[in-house]
């Protein structure tokens, strides 16, 4: 890691900051689609295939967010990216 400081300029902090809210709101309407379909599998096994295929659409979808935001962020504090396929 960098040891040099770095300060974000307040745009920069603020698309951070935009961006985790968006992040963070489509994991929120992601679960709770989730949820609603699981417990409407528990009364209608037919939903239960529409769960298993949001779940499959879903969290790819969250990952590759997750994925952006912290290189957005990485990159902002000085922070080189992790080798391709390292998950630590």
């Amino acid at each position: 890691m960098n040891e040099t400081n770095r300060t974000l300029s307040p745009e920069e902090l603020a698309k951070l900051q935009k961006k985790f809210s968006e992040i963070k709101h489509s994991i929120n309407n992601a679960l709770a689609v989730m949820m609603a379909l699981s417990e409407m599998s528990q009364r209608r096994p037919d939903y239960a295939e529409k769960l298993a295929t949001t779940v499959l659409n879903k969290a790819p979808q969250i990952v590759s967010g997750l994925q952006e935001f912290t290189q957005a962020l990485n990159e902002k504090a000085g922070v080189k990216s992790a080798v391709a396929g390292d998950s630590k």
